[in-house]
C-alpha cells in the first residue's frame, strides 16, 4: 500500500470554506488599503540571499529558508570544505537564493530597482506568502501570509497616524477588539544611553521584546548573559515596568530622558502621533508600551504592534519606521514606514470568536436539482439568468437520486434548491425550496431572482 502523503510541518492545506474565510480577510484589508490610496505590487517568492542576509539580525538570518543551486552545486567545493560539515559555510557556497522572510526587505529592493518609475511618496501594499524556518507552534507557521502597506519617500509623522487609522478601520470591520501598542526605537536608544549601555541597544531591545513571553526574571537573565551590568539592569527596571496613562508615561519619560537628545526626539514623535490620533476618535485603544521593541533591527523610529483583547495569541499586526533600509541597496536618504497584518493569526482569531459574516463564507446560494435531460435544459436557461443577476448558483450535473442531490446541497451548506419537474416545465416556472424551513414556493424565473 502506498505511503499516505504529507505536507511539511508548519504549513497547511485550506478547504473551500477556509479559503472563503481567508479571502474575506484579504478582501477587507485590500479594500481599506485602497480607501487610503495605496497601490498593489508583487515580488518573487525567492530573492537573492545577498538581498536577505544581514537585514533581520543574527536570529532572523538563522530562520531564512535557503534554496540550493541547480545542477552540480558541489563542483566548486573542496574535499576539505565538504568534510568540515560546517552547515552555514557550506550553505553560503551552494545556495544563492532564499525564500523571502518578510515583504519589507523585498519592497526596499523593489524601490531601488524601480526608482526611475516611482513617484514619491510611494504608497504600496502587498499581500503574499512569506517563509520562516521557525519552530511551528500555535499561531506560528513556517509559511504564512503578510498583508503589508508602506509609505516611502516621506518623513512626515502623518504617515504613522494614517497607518494607525488603517489598523483601527480594519479591525473595526472585522469586529475584533484590539490594543494598538506604540513605542519608538529612539526612546529605546535613549534608555540604553542613559543607563550607560548605548552600544548594547540591539541586545537590550531583543531581550525586553520577550517580556510578555518569558517574564521579567528571564529577561533580566538574558540581559546579564549579554554582558549588561547589574547597575544598568537595575536602572532599566522602572522604565520597563512604567505604568499609567499615555500622558503620564510621556511626562515621566521627559524627565528620565532629559539628558538624551535621541530619547527626547522619540518622546516628541510619540506625543505627536498619540495627540493627533486622540482628535480622530479611534474605535480601539492606543497604548504607549516601552516593552515593545520588535526584534527586527531595521526600525529607527515609531514601532507598532497590535494584540487581540479577547483571544490569547501573539501579535496580529506590527510595523514601524525605517530610515535607512534602502541605503543598503544603494539608495540612501529614503525614509519609510509600514505595517503588516498577520493574516493567518487574524484567521485564527476570527475563527475562535466566530466573527465571519455569513455572506462572506456562503458560496452557492441556489442548487438546481437535475431530474433529466429536458428539465436540465430548462434549468440551464433559468440558471443563466440567475447568475446574470449576481446570484451564485449551480446545476447538479447528473440526474442522480434525489437524496444524493439533497445531500450534496446540505454538505455544501446551500440554503436553497430549485426543483424543475414535469409540472414546472409545463408552466415555465420553478419550485424554490428553503432548506432551513422546508418551505416551497412555485415562482416564475423573475420571481425566483427577486426572492433570492
Amino acid at each position: 500500500m502506498a505511503q499516505k502523503p504529507s505536507i511539511p510541518k508548519g504549513t497547511r492545506d485550506f478547504s473551500p470554506v477556509e479559503m472563503a474565510k481567508r479571502n474575506y480577510i484579504f478582501n477587507t484589508i485590500r479594500e481599506v488599503y485602497h480607501l487610503y490610496g495605496f497601490q498593489q505590487i508583487e515580488t518573487p517568492a525567492m530573492e537573492m540571499l545577498s538581498t536577505l542576509m544581514g537585514k533581520y539580525g543574527e536570529e532572523g538570518d538563522k530562520l531564512l529558508f535557503k534554496i540550493q543551486n541547480s545542477g552540480d552545486y558541489f563542483s566548486g567545493l573542496t574535499d576539505e570544505e565538504l568534510l568540515s560539515r560546517n552547515a552555514a559555510k557550506l550553505a553560503s557556497k551552494f545556495c544563492e537564493k532564499g525564500l523571502r522572510y518578510d515583504l519589507t526587505v523585498p519592497f526596499a529592493r523593489y524601490v531601488v530597482m524601480h526608482r526611475e518609475e516611482i513617484s514619491f511618496p510611494f504608497k504600496r501594499y502587498q499581500i503574499q506568502p512569506v517563509w520562516r524556518a521557525d519552530r511551528p507552534q500555535k499561531g506560528r507557521y513556517r509559511e504564512f501570509y503578510q498583508c503589508d502597506a508602506d509609505v516611502v519617500g516621506s518623513d512626515s509623522l502623518l504617515n504613522e497616524v494614517e497607518l494607525m487609522q488603517i489598523v483601527d478601520t480594519v479591525f473595526t470591520r472585522f469586529g475584533i477588539r484590539v490594543s494598538i501598542k506604540l513605542n519608538n526605537r529612539k526612546i529605546l536608544s535613549g534608555i540604553a544611553e542613559i543607563i550607560g549601555e548605548a552600544d548594547k541597544i540591539v541586545d537590550i531591545t531583543v531581550a525586553i521584546d520577550k517580556l510578555d513571553k518569558i517574564g521579567l526574571e528571564n529577561v533580566n537573565a538574558e540581559l546579564r548573559d549579554k554582558g549588561i551590568s547589574e547597575e544598568a539592569i537595575s536602572k532599566l527596571q522602572p522604565i520597563i515596568l512604567l505604568s499609567g496613562s499615555n500622558e503620564e508615561k510621556l511626562a515621566t519619560l521627559k524627565e528620565v530622558l532629559a539628558g538624551s537628545e535621541t530619547g527626547m526626539k522619540g518622546v516628541e514623535e510619540c506625543e505627536f502621533i498619540l495627540t493627533t490620533l486622540k482628535t480622530l476618535s479611534l474605535k480601539n485603544e492606543m497604548e504607549l508600551d516601552l516593552t515593545l521593541a520588535r526584534g527586527l533591527n531595521y526600525y529607527t523610529g515609531a514601532i507598532f504592534e497590535v494584540k487581540a483583547l479577547d483571544v490569547q495569541i501573539g501579535s496580529i499586526t506590527g510595523g514601524g519606521r525605517y530610515d535607512n533600509l534602502t541605503g543598503i541597496f544603494g539608495l540612501p536618504g529614503v525614509s519609510g514606514v509600514g505595517i503588516s497584518f498577520g493574516a493567518d493569526r487574524i484567521f485564527d482569531v476570527l475563527n475562535q470568536l466566530e466573527l465571519y459574516p455569513r455572506e462572506a463564507v456562503d458560496n452557492t446560494r441556489l442548487l438546481f436539482i437535475n431530474f433529466g435531460q429536458r428539465e436540465a435544459a430548462f434549468s440551464m436557461e433559468v440558471l443563466q439568468r440567475v447568475r446574470a443577476a449576481g446570484i451564485c448558483a449551480e446545476l447538479f450535473p447528473d440526474s442522480a437520486k434525489m437524496k444524493k442531490q439533497m445531500n450534496y446541497a446540505n454538505a455544501k451548506g446551500i440554503p436553497f434548491v430549485a426543483l424543475v419537474g414535469e409540472n414546472e416545465l409545463n408552466e415555465g416556472k420553478v419550485t424554490l425550496k428553503d432548506m432551513a424551513t422546508g418551505e416551497q414556493r412555485l415562482l416564475t424565473p423573475d420571481e425566483l431572482i427577486e426572492a433570492l
